[in-house]
């Protein structure tokens, strides 16, 4: 979809944007999930919107119950800072309030942004591996499968 926007009179009133759809949030999901079972890793694996909205959650036979939450996450922070957790993870270190303390976000290594034209529209996360790097790995598949779509 193009980005449009409505003019009245001089101020725009509505824009429309980039939004990846059901099917293509299902594929990554189901991408991250299968290679983590390839694996033997039991994770849960969430699409967001650009708004933070789940478009799809997947929990993997035998996943944590905190699985839920920290892919869910791991991504609502990928796509609101449009960088991969584990980079985030690594500017949140110093004393005192840094964007870790900001509500629902979680900056651990496993999530990704999906960008369209360098703007993010999704983000992928996945928890529940006993390593972020794996995480991340599964994330990175799931990315993979529908990026230049």
């Amino acid at each position: 979809m193009r980005r449009r926007t409505v003019r009245s009179g001089r101020a725009a009133i509505t824009q429309q944007t980039e939004v990846l759809t059901v099917d293509a949030a299902t594929r990554a999901a189901q991408a991250a999930l299968d290679a983590a079972e390839q694996d033997g890793q039991h994770v849960t694996v969430t699409v967001v919107d650009r708004a933070g909205n789940v478009r799809v959650q997947l929990h993997g036979d035998g996943s944590g119950p905190q699985t839920g939450s920290s892919s869910q996450e791991k991504a609502f922070t990928a796509v609101s800072f449009n960088a991969k957790t584990s980079d985030l993870a690594k500017r949140v270190t110093e004393p005192g309030a840094t964007l870790r303390d900001m509500d629902g976000t979680l900056f651990l290594a496993g999530g990704v942004p999906v960008t369209v034209k360098g703007a993010p529209v999704a983000g992928i996360g996945v928890g529940g591996a006993p390593q972020g790097s794996l995480d991340e790995k599964y994330a990175a598949a799931g990315l993979a499968a529908i990026q230049g779509r």
